[in-house]
């Protein structure tokens, strides 16, 4: 596809916009920050909502080599390091991806000693579940013997990341593992799509749910996994690549002819959600490029991308995200979450842009 240089500056215009609303969030609740001439990141709490953030953020930071960005993360690690950080569980470990790679950027032994023992703790004191999964452990609950499909991102791309920074096989080996196990029991075998979550208490998939963010999770994750682990095993590539293209097969039917999704992907009634476009798109974007899906599921990110553009308000603000979704127990919890600014949405909706600037930049 061809692009002109207006379509190109736009587009680097809306990453700039969105870059600077991320960093301007306060809080999931709190807004935008009136005052941001220091132009740090303003968002306070060490948890999951920022820690997707932090990627996007970094990875815009890397890939246009913004040197003030990548300063002010380590501003912001900093701070949260010396204030004392919260409890580890699984959403708390969502920060630790983008301080991994960050870590292989800049001269910070602490940051270094940090994920190495984070990821220690993941594997050897996080509570498992039944076949060793990670237990879905989060500040509100123990979530004793579940699986949520949000873990893979959230924890088990920094373990394999962190494995292969320290030259730890296993603890690759072991975030490995963590996704072929979620696989068996959230995948669904006839759609392909992903359920939100799985409990061995009871043994069933919770309200039956294809939550369209949950499933944004594993488009983007299974991608991810591969960079993040160039020597990932072939036998895991084989199982994974099937696993996504699977789900994709599934993504392409649901799709809606303006690009968006709903937030249960096989409902029409349930409200649009722009995050999970986005994640969808960019997963789909990064499966092309690695090799594991075809071409031709290229048209169901690029009309996604025309969707999420249209969610981006002046200030950089994408909206149409739904808040923080915990595990529903009936279908109606997932239509009844309300939207608001997030510094996840901010940061998918980077992911994606990036990569299509990047591929814009490539083709030129």
């Amino acid at each position: 596809m061809n692009h002109t240089q207006t379509e190109k500056d736009d587009l680097k215009a809306a990453i700039d916009k969105v870059a600077v609303a991320f960093s301007r969030l306060k809080g999931i609740q709190e807004g935008l920050a009136s005052d941001h001439s220091d132009g740090k990141i303003q968002f306070d709490e060490w948890d999951w909502e920022v820690g997707v953030g932090l990627y996007g953020f970094l990875r815009r930071a890397l890939a246009t080599n913004d040197r003030n960005a990548l300063n002010e993360l380590v501003t912001w690690y900093s701070w949260q390091i010396d204030r004392g950080l919260p409890p580890r569980q699984i959403n708390s470990s969502a920060p630790m991806l983008p301080l991994v790679i960050l870590s292989e950027h800049v001269n910070r032994p602490d940051f270094r000693a940090l994920v190495e023992d984070w990821a220690q703790w993941l594997v050897r004191e996080l509570p498992k579940t039944e076949d060793g999964g990670f237990q879905h452990v989060v500040k509100e609950r123990l979530n004793d013997g579940e699986l949520w499909d949000d873990t893979l991102f959230m924890a088990c791309l920094f373990l394999a990341r962190a494995g292969v920074v320290c030259e730890r096989q296993d603890w690759i080996d072991e975030a490995v593992y963590q996704f072929v196990i979620h696989a068996r029991y959230l995948s669904d075998p006839v759609t392909g799509l992903w359920y939100h979550g799985w409990t061995f208490n009871g043994r069933h998939n919770f309200a039956n749910a294809f939550w369209a963010r949950g499933n944004s999770w594993i488009t983007v994750a299974i991608p991810e996994l591969f960079e993040l682990v160039p020597s990932l095993a072939e036998k895991d590539r084989r199982f994974l690549a099937n696993v996504l293209a699977s789900q994709v097969r599934s993504l392409r039917r649901f799709q809606r002819d303006d690009g968006m999704f709903h937030t249960l992907l096989d409902d029409p009634n349930s409200p649009v959600e722009t995050s999970a476009t986005a994640g969808i798109a960019y997963g789909i974007l990064r499966g092309i490029e690695a090799g594991i899906l075809d071409e031709d599921n290229r048209v169901i990110a690029d009309k996604a991308l025309g969707a999420v553009l249209r969610h981006i308000d002046a200030e950089g603000v994408v909206h149409g995200v739904s808040d923080g979704t915990p595990m529903g127990h009936d279908l109606d919890f997932y239509r009844r979450i309300p939207n608001l600014p997030t510094p996840y949405g901010q940061a998918l909706t980077m992911l994606l842009l990036i990569d299509v600037s990047l591929e814009q930049d490539e083709a030129a």
